[in-house]
């Protein structure tokens, strides 16, 4: 029985979500379920056991990222918005006693972007206050009077930038890219003493309905939609869980948001190199062949349109890079995959065996394309047993790598 001045979560989000249509145009509906529902999650993040960060990326500068921002902090608790933060003032800030921040990062590519390097200190921080047990050990005091403490960095953070973020950030994101505004795609000018005020109407709302539901929400366990599992599932758990506790069709819309998001970030990331080595090989390369010269892969590899082995650090993959690569992974047998000797009619050159990347392909690789292995093989030297193709891939050690990707006319 619903008690007489229960708030309607479902209308209530109904309006958060208008009132980000009013001044953004996010590339799809899936955005703007998860924006809403994002936005009511930092005001419940005390029941969760992770905080998703949310971050708006986009290619070039003009696409909404920093208006996106803006209204989300109008709609969250204790927003602080930065476009610089060392990591030591934002574990001050976590550990604050007013209460955990909404952190607003604009211009996070400076941060991290490719002309600022690495910011170790501020990454930590961002990865660390992902989950509630995250925290940093500093030494605080005067001279040698000094203690360990522990500084809780857990907090709700949004992020704004161009390009992209590190892995480790992004793996812990909702990513949200956007785009430039089509010529038909109209919002609401934004007017701070305006809109501030409706903004902050909303956000009281939010408040009191989160106070309604949290020991429900405390308590969730949402069901996770079919595939969703490991990071993805802690990213998106706590805002399933919100949307159960709103009702109405948001639990079905945030199911629906969270595998067309998922989807989308896999589509959009690159795969580290060594993944894409190892998925080239199977794919590419060994086609079924139980073995396979060094010299036959690199000559595969350098053939491959679209494919980076022709300009890895201004110069085409070579025997030694092949193996730096390939000894990060390991054998089912848990040692370093290594370059071994094959025994061919004509000599015994050095190549890797399928058995000893099968564990490294299982674990790391995408499924294969149903098409992958038919398309390839035509076009692929292959090792038998045994049989040599030392007549058939012509070495290619000295081969520029323009060269190299040039097609090989049939004899």
């Amino acid at each position: 029985m619903t008690a007489p001045h229960a708030i309607d979560g479902a209308a209530l989000l109904d309006e958060v979500e208008a009132f980000h249509r009013r001044f953004n145009v996010f590339p799809t509906e899936a955005a703007y379920v998860a924006v809403a529902l994002w936005d009511a999650h930092a005001h419940l993040i005390d029941c969760f056991e992770t905080t998703p960060r949310i971050a708006f990326l986009s290619p070039e500068p003009g696409s909404g990222k920093s208006r996106a921002l803006e209204i989300v902090e109008l709609l969250t608790p204790r927003p602080v918005a930065t476009v610089s933060a060392s990591a030591n003032a934002l574990y001050r800030l976590v550990d604050s006693a007013e209460g955990l921040p909404t952190v607003l990062f604009d211009e996070v590519d400076t941060i991290f972007g490719p002309k600022a390097g690495a910011d170790e200190a501020l990454r930590g921080f961002l990865n660390a206050g992902y989950r509630r047990i995250g925290g940093a050990l500093r030494c605080v005091g005067e001279g040698s009077n000094q203690n360990a403490q522990v500084f809780n960095s857990y907090c709700a953070v949004a992020m704004a930038g161009l390009g992209s973020l590190p892995d480790t950030v992004l793996t812990r994101s909702v990513i949200v890219r956007m785009r430039k505004r089509a010529p038909n795609e109209k919002v609401e000018p934004y007017r701070q003493r305006i809109h501030e005020k409706q903004g902050h109407a909303l956000r009281d709302r939010l408040a009191k309905w989160a106070d309604t539901v949290r020991d429900q929400v405390a308590q969730a366990w949402p069901a996770m939609p079919d595939g969703v599992s490991d990071r993805p599932a802690d990213v998106w758990e706590p805002l399933l869980a919100v949307a159960d506790a709103i009702g109405g069709d948001w639990p079905g819309r945030a199911r629906a948001a969270c595998l067309e998001l998922i989807s989308a970030a896999h589509d959009n990331d690159e795969a580290s190199l060594g993944v894409r080595l190892l998925t080239d090989l199977r794919d590419k390369v060994f086609c079924g062949a139980d073995r396979m010269p060094t010299a036959a892969i690199i000559e595969c590899l350098l053939r491959m349109d679209d494919a980076p082995w022709g300009d890895l650090d201004d110069k085409p993959v070579n025997s030694r890079t092949l193996a730096r690569l390939l000894g990060q992974y390991v054998t089912p047998a848990n040692k370093p995959i290594k370059p071994r000797g094959i025994r061919t009619p004509s000599g015994f050159p050095k190549g890797y065996y399928a058995e000893d990347l099968t564990d490294a392909w299982t674990r790391y690789c995408p499924p294969s394309p149903e098409e992958s292995a038919t398309s390839a093989t035509s076009a692929t030297p292959q090792v038998n047993r045994g049989e040599s193709v030392a007549d058939t891939a012509t070495p290619i050690r000295h081969m520029s790598a323009e060269a190299a990707t040039q097609p090989t006319l049939a004899h």
